[in-house]
This record gives structure tokens, C-alpha cells and sequence, in this order.
């Protein structure tokens, strides 16, 4: 009999049902052994990149999420296992691999909001944005969720799209879509990105803030941004995501394996389609969920970073690069 609630991630003991997927986890959190796997209701195992459809109806589309509001264990969808588990992401550390915490940037901690991936999307490093200038970061898109209710490690989110920044990082395509969920009570006000500065005022611009600086502490670059850093709306938003679910569909039916693990248990057609059974195994082949064996987060992961806010925005400049089409085309850094 199951009697825990899959929306309490910290008591999570057992698999149980939680709307239309399920949240199973493997390993021993805290350690590089801990994944989370999404199932269907019905127990079927899922890749939550290539099996969870990109919308539910006109206007409302998914989001997995890997990182709630508040939090900053860095989880992410992982390309290279089969099925796609969401894991804990790793660096290594004076030699060690370790599981990696995202840092603290006054005034926030963690991320600002439910953060985490798009299913059915991809960014393929191959196309070069016109928007841009560079081709994509090869990540499904990132969504960000700004309702009140705080998200779960494998959470699947029925979500309204209100709009999208253009992040280029390390010179790759990265957009951050902004969304909220469908029953949150902010819902109905709010349709486009207007209606957040609006109704959320200081969100917006908090939140391109710490996308330029969140990679500082641990020796990385300012980020910058095409469109002069300008949130684009709504519609803008949803044609973008029609056009990386085009390349994911092209991903998906590839004859050639490449980096990104493929295999899915609802795309009948793919080459990489596999059994129930097949993706059962999978699942078999990690170690047994064990939280009461979690690691702790180490101490340094509640430090506070400080972070020197150098330039005003916008923060970078288009402008027009040699040999690719189209005006406005690249955008550096502001002097």
C-alpha cells in the first residue's frame, strides 16, 4: 500500500503516484549515485526529454522540473544515461569528482524560481540563431516557473508561456523561457511578459541579473544576452519553441547514435523506441533509493558570493558578423 505523497520530496521512502507521472529515486542522495527517474501513472518508465509531450493542449505546455525555488543542488537532465534520469550534477574538486552546489549570489539563494527543462525541445549547437549569432548550448530549452507553490526534483509542471531571454554562454544559444504554473493564482493575469513587470515588478530585471553573474564565483565570465537583454513576449516565445521541437524531432529519429541518449518508450516510430520491459531494466540497474544513508550538503554550499555588478544594462551591444545572413546578428559585451 502506498501512503507517502510524491510532492514531499525530503520524506520521499517509495515511488507513488502524483498526477499523470511519477517521480522514482535511485541511489543514495547527496552522492553521485542518486537519480531520479520519471514513470508514468501506470508504471511504464519515461525519458523526461523525449517522452513527456512538449504541450498538454493548445497553450499549456510541460516542464520538468530539476531545481525548486530556493534551492541550489544543482540537478539536471542527463543526456549521456538511458532515459534520460535527472541527476545530480558533478565537478571535480581537488581531484575528487563531488556533486556540485550552485553558489549563493547575494542576494539570492539557490535559483529565484522552480527551475528546469522543456520536454521535446531541443537547441541544437549545429544551427546558428539569427538572433544571436551562435549555434545552440545541444540542452533541451530552460524554463523557469514563477508561481508561488515550490517545485519537486522530478516534478512535471502544466505551465502558460509569458516570455523568453536570449543567454549566450560561453558562445552558445542558452534561452531561459519564463512561465507560470496553470493553478497558481497569478495565472490568469498574467498572459505575456508585460504582465509580469506589471504585476511582479523587479522579477524580470532580478532575474537577467543573475543569469549575467551566477557563473562569477566559480571563475566563469559574465554572461551576456542578445536583444540587448530584453525579455521578448509571449508569442515570440511559443514560435521558438516550435522550432526546437522540430530539431528535437529530428534527434530523436537519427539512424546514427551520438552523444545525447535517444532511447524513449512512446515514439513508436524512432529508431531508438525500446520496450516496457527494456526500460524497466534500466531502472533495475541502479542501486536501491536509500535516503537514510544521504550525504549532507557540505557548508560551503550555504557560503553567500559576492558579486561586483560592473556593467549597467543593457549589457551587450549587436552587431554584425562576417558570413552569417541577417542584420544585428552577434551580440558582444557593453564597454
Amino acid at each position: 500500500m502506498r501512503l507517502f505523497s510524491c510532492c514531499s520530496v525530503l520524506v520521499l521512502l517509495i515511488s507513488v503516484k502524483c498526477s499523470k507521472y511519477v517521480a522514482k529515486h535511485k541511489g543514495t542522495p547527496g552522492t553521485l549515485t542518486h537519480r531520479v527517474y520519471l514513470k508514468t501513472a501506470d508504471n511504464v518508465p519515461i525519458s523526461p526529454f523525449h517522452d513527456i509531450p512538449l504541450k498538454v493542449r493548445d497553450g499549456v505546455y510541460n516542464m520538468v522540473v530539476e531545481m525548486p525555488r530556493w534551492t541550489n543542488a544543482k540537478f539536471e537532465t542527463s543526456k549521456k544515461e538511458k532515459l534520460n534520469p535527472i541527476i545530480h550534477d558533478s565537478k571535480v574538486y581537488d581531484g575528487v569528482e563531488r556533486v556540485r552546489y550552485v553558489h549563493n549570489v547575494f542576494p539570492y539563494h539557490g535559483y529565484m524560481w522552480n527551475y528546469g527543462s522543456i520536454p521535446q525541445t531541443w537547441e541544437d549547437p549545429n544551427f546558428i540563431d539569427p538572433h544571436t549569432g551562435v549555434g545552440g548550448d545541444n540542452d533541451p530549452v530552460d524554463i523557469l516557473e514563477i508561481g508561488s507553490k515550490v517545485g519537486y526534483v522530478g516534478e512535471v509542471k502544466e505551465v502558460k508561456i509569458l516570455g523568453v531571454i536570449a543567454l549566450i554562454d560561453k558562445d552558445e544559444t542558452d534561452w531561459k523561457v519564463i512561465s507560470i504554473d496553470i493553478n497558481d493564482p497569478m495565472a490568469e493575469s498574467l498572459n505575456d511578459i508585460e504582465d509580469v513587470n506589471e504585476k511582479m515588478p523587479g522579477l524580470l530585471p532580478a532575474s537577467r541579473d543573475f543569469f549575467r553573474n551566477y557563473k562569477v564565483p566559480r571563475g566563469g565570465k559574465y554572461n551576456i544576452f542578445g536583444f540587448d537583454g530584453e525579455w521578448q513576449g509571449r508569442e515570440f516565445t511559443e514560435n521558438l519553441l516550435e522550432e526546437t521541437h522540430g530539431r528535437w524531432r529530428e534527434l530523436l529519429n537519427r539512424e546514427s547514435k551520438g552523444k545525447i541518449m535517444t532511447e524513449n518508450t512512446s515514439n513508436a516510430g524512432s529508431p531508438w523506441h525500446i520496450s516496457k520491459k527494456e526500460a524497466r531494466d534500466i531502472l533495475k540497474s541502479n542501486p536501491p533509493y536509500t535516503p537514510g544513508a544521504a550525504v549532507p550538503p557540505p557548508d560551503s554550499a550555504q557560503y553567500v558570493s559576492f558579486v561586483e555588478r560592473t556593467v549597467s544594462e543593457p549589457v551587450c551591444s549587436v552587431v554584425e558578423r562576417e558570413g552569417v545572413e541577417g542584420e544585428d546578428n552577434v551580440c558582444v559585451p557593453s564597454e
